[in-house]
């Protein structure tokens, strides 16, 4: 596990994530509280949100947590190549930045088929992140002065039905307020 200061220096050297476009880099299908697994596409509805992802099992589900999103390097930085981009449990991995800069609350995406809305639910590591990436990746993830970036991720509603497959574009179709 990577310590909180190896993140910080390995996110300032990588190259900045797209703006208003990028690719699907992994989709991950939540199947129970502790597993998640990778698939090659998945069949989003609005009103299930990812067909078989525990979201449409939830008692206590809301739209506003229906899809995650994670930017890709910073998924790269906490799994280290000792996890699968599936582990951190988010739906999408995308090569795409997904600060509040770029996505403000009410930005529409397209990713794939699928029409997206970033929703005001804050996304915050949880003690299942701490147990597979330790304490010091959700400390980097979590730090107040970064919550912008949104390193742990952004959550979405879906708006129209649709597919996404790896590799697919996700972009920018309207912008927040």
């Amino acid at each position: 596990m990577r310590t909180f200061e190896q993140l910080q220096e390995l996110w300032k050297a990588s190259p900045a994530p797209p703006v208003g476009e990028g690719t699907v880099v992994a989709l991950a299908v939540r199947v129970a509280k502790l597993e998640n697994e990778l698939a090659d596409q998945v069949e989003i509805t609005v009103d299930g949100g990812i067909a078989g992802d525990r979201w449409g099992q939830d008692e206590d589900r809301t739209t506003d947590r229906q899809i995650s999103l994670m930017n890709a390097r910073a998924a790269e930085l906490v799994c280290d190549g000792e996890h699968p981009l599936s582990e951190p449990g988010d739906n999408l991995v995308v090569d795409f930045d997904v600060s509040e800069a770029a996505l403000p609350v009410g930005t529409r995406l397209r990713a794939g088929t699928a029409l997206l809305e970033v929703t005001p639910e804050p996304h915050k590591g949880c003690k299942k992140f701490s147990t597979r990436f330790g304490p010091e990746a959700l400390r980097w993830v979590n730090l107040k002065d970064q919550r912008p970036y949104r390193f742990r991720g952004v959550y979405c509603k879906v708006i129209e039905a649709g597919s996404v497959r790896v590799g697919d574009t996700i972009a920018v179709v309207r912008a927040g307020d």
